[in-house]
C-alpha cells in the first residue's frame, strides 16, 4: 500500500526548518558563512568533502615561497566574495599538507582543483588571468547544478564587516502565497498546490521553500491512484526502461524507502545512455529536492551518482 503521508510528513519537517532559517535571516540572526578558509589534513573530510555536497568547493594549492601563488590567491579570494556563495574557496598550504598535495597528484603550484559531490575535478594550474578564472568558475558552477543539483546559496562572508550578520530583511511578498500553497497541500488539493508553488517560482525562481513544496506536490500527484503491483512488475520486467524505474522510484520514496529509490535511479543512470540516462538523472535530482540537500541519504546518493557519471 502506498503511504502518501510518509513523504509529506518528512517534507513538512524540512519546510519548517526552511521557514525557521528564513525567519532568522529576516531578524538578522542567521549565522554568516565563511567563503574563504584554510584547510588541513585533519579538517579535509568535513570542510571539503562533506561541504562539497552542498556547494562547489574550489581548492587553491599554494605555498608561501611561491610567487605566482601570491598573484593568483588574491584573485580567487576576491572572486569568492563576488560570487557570494555560489562556490567556496579552500586554501591548502602544500608545505604543511604534503599528503593532500600527493593525493591530488599536484605537479606544481599554484594548482586549482574543485570538489563536487565528493569527487575531485582538476581546474587549472599556474597563475591564470582573471578572465580565464571566471570562465572556469562559471563552467564549474553550471556543471555542479546541472549534473548534481548542487547550488550554493547567496551568503554573507563571516569575515566581512567584522563578522557581523546581515541586517534584518523584511518579510517577503510571497509569504501569503506560500501559506496558501501549504494549505492546499495539507487539504489534499494537489493540483491547486502545484499551481500555487509554480506561481511563486515564476516570480522568484530561487525560492527554496516553493521548490520543496512543488517537488512534494508533484511527487504525490504522480503516485496517487497508481497500482503499486503493476508499477513494480513493469520495473522488474524492464530494468533499462527509465519510465518504469522512475515510477517505481516514486513509489519507493513515498513509501519511505528513500535509499531504494535513490539506488534504483543511480543504477538506471549506470545502465543507460543518451536521453534515457539524462531522464533518469534529472528525475533523481527532483527526488533530492523532496528529501533535502543536507539529508545524509542525499549526500550518499550524490556521491554514487558522481562515481557513475565520472
Amino acid at each position: 500500500m502506498v503511504d502518501l503521508a510518509a513523504v509529506k510528513a518528512a517534507g513538512e519537517a524540512k519546510q519548517k526548518a526552511e521557514r525557521a532559517r528564513a525567519e532568522a535571516a529576516r531578524k538578522g540572526t542567521a549565522a554568516p558563512t565563511r567563503l574563504v578558509f584554510d584547510v588541513d589534513e585533519a579538517g579535509f573530510q568535513q570542510d571539503v568533502l562533506q561541504r562539497s555536497t552542498e556547494v562547489p568547493v574550489v581548492i587553491d594549492f599554494w605555498a608561501e615561497w611561491c610567487e605566482p601563488c601570491k598573484q593568483l590567491g588574491p584573485v580567487l579570494e576576491r572572486l569568492a566574495g563576488e560570487y557570494a556563495g555560489r562556490f567556496v574557496l579552500a586554501k591548502i598550504d602544500v608545505d604543511a599538507n604534503q599528503m593532500l598535495f600527493q593525493q591530488f597528484g599536484v605537479q606544481g603550484i599554484p594548482a586549482v582543483f574543485a570538489v563536487v559531490a565528493g569527487q575531485p575535478v582538476p581546474l587549472f594550474q599556474g597563475a591564470a588571468p582573471e578572465a580565464q578564472v571566471r570562465q572556469v568558475l562559471d563552467q564549474l558552477i553550471q556543471a555542479a547544478e546541472q549534473q548534481f543539483g548542487i547550488v550554493g546559496a547567496p551568503v554573507q562572508d563571516a569575515d566581512a564587516e567584522g563578522g557581523q550578520p546581515a541586517a534584518p530583511q523584511p518579510a517577503t511578498p510571497y509569504d501569503s502565497a506560500l501559506a496558501a500553497a501549504h494549505e492546499a497541500l495539507d487539504a489534499g488539493d494537489l493540483g491547486g498546490a502545484v499551481q500555487a508553488y509554480k506561481n511563486v517560482l515564476a516570480d522568484d525562481p530561487g525560492n527554496t521553500e516553493a521548490k520543496l513544496g512543488l517537488a512534494q506536490a508533484e511527487l504525490l500527484s504522480r503516485v496517487q491512484g497508481a497500482d503499486a503491483q503493476q508499477v513494480r512488475k513493469a520495473a522488474a520486467d524492464h530494468p533499462a526502461d527509465p519510465a518504469a524505474q522512475i515510477a517505481a522510484a516514486d513509489l519507493d520514496l513515498v513509501g519511505g524507502h528513500v535509499e531504494d529509490a535513490f539506488g534504483r535511479l543511480v543504477d538506471t543512470v549506470r545502465r543507460t545512455a543518451g536521453q534515457d540516462r539524462e531522464t533518469a538523472r534529472l528525475h533523481l535530482l527532483e527526488l533530492f529536492e523532496v528529501i533535502g540537500a543536507d539529508d545524509p541519504r542525499v549526500v550518499a546518493a550524490r556521491g554514487a551518482l558522481a562515481r557513475v557519471l565520472f
